[in-house]
């Protein structure tokens, strides 16, 4: 559990091809006291993983105020990215359905999924989501680079 901030990186191999990407994850535990440090770290960012509680509610609403700040910190720019419920072992103590967690991240544009990190449940998709979009995005630029060539 992050009670501060933590810098990591996670190199993700792109299937099918020879190539990977290091993503660089600023995990800012999403404590108010320490926004607006963040939002300086955050320099211009490429994509973007909020990660919610699934049993607690507040935690999945929390995520539109940490939306807002990410769109008024990038000037309407979209930035792929991600909704990741955690603590989907505890499916008793569970108050955030999952149709409601991926409606919310659609309406958002943002991919859904689920993990438990204390089981290590599925927690490569949603960094393989990311490192995906980011290498497409990559790819795009690169042919749009090529194509300006003579």
């Amino acid at each position: 559990m992050t009670t501060g901030v933590e810098l990591l990186m996670k190199c993700v191999n792109i299937p099918e091809t020879n190539d990977s990407v290091e993503l660089y994850i600023l995990d800012s535990a999403g404590k108010e006291t320490l926004v607006e440090g963040c939002e300086k770290m955050w320099g211009e960012p490429s994509l973007l993983c909020l990660v919610f509680d699934l049993t607690n509610e507040q935690s999945l609403a929390n995520c539109t105020y940490w939306m807002e700040r990410v769109r008024a910190h990038c000037k309407g720019l979209h930035v792929p990215g991600v909704l990741v419920g955690n603590k989907s072992d505890l499916s008793i103590r569970r108050e955030v359905q999952a149709s409601v967690a991926k409606e919310w991240a659609q309406s958002q544009g943002l991919e859904y999924h689920e993990t438990s990190a204390k089981e290590m449940d599925n927690c490569d998709a949603p960094l393989l989501s990311l490192a995906q979009a980011f290498y497409s995005f990559y790819q795009e630029r690169r042919e749009a680079i090529q194509n300006l060539s003579p």
